[in-house]
């Protein structure tokens, strides 16, 4: 592949979720995001566009440590649960960098909430690994900017 991908590509590991009310979130990881087109199957057995788009769902991981964070989290989390708040679909941009450290892409995120939380697994036998927390989260839209 050398002479034929670009220089300074996007790492995937080089990334921030800007969510302007919140404490700046670290992420140790997240999942793709899919923008998916409703479609329909027809009795010819093609396929054709419903011409809207779906919600999209994607998972954060975040430090369970990180106490700021984790309490900001918890606080939206029951915002979207009865009654649920006015204010709880949120905006957020994804930022992705290049390996120089230059902005390279950037998507704007309508209508975001967590819609779960899971708790990482605990085992006695663990070399003492970062315990985590995994946010799964719902988006109305994504749109790059």
């Amino acid at each position: 592949m050398k002479g034929v991908i670009e220089t300074d590509h996007i790492p995937s590991n080089n990334w921030q979720l800007i969510v302007p009310t919140a404490p700046p979130l670290i992420i140790t990881e997240q999942s793709g995001i899919k923008d998916e087109l409703e479609t329909t199957d027809l009795p010819d057995r093609t396929r054709a566009s419903g011409g809207n788009r779906k919600a999209t769902e994607f998972d954060i991981t975040m430090p369970a440590h990180h106490a700021v964070e984790q309490a900001f989290m918890e606080l939206w989390f029951r915002e979207s649960q009865d009654p649920v708040s006015p204010g709880y679909k949120k905006v957020a941009t994804l930022v992705q960098f290049g390996i120089s450290g230059t902005v390279k892409r950037t998507w704007s995120l309508t209508g975001v909430f967590p819609t779960a939380r899971e708790l990482g697994d605990q085992e006695m036998n663990n070399e003492g690994e970062m315990m985590t927390v995994k946010w799964s989260m719902s988006a109305d839209d994504i749109e790059p900017i």
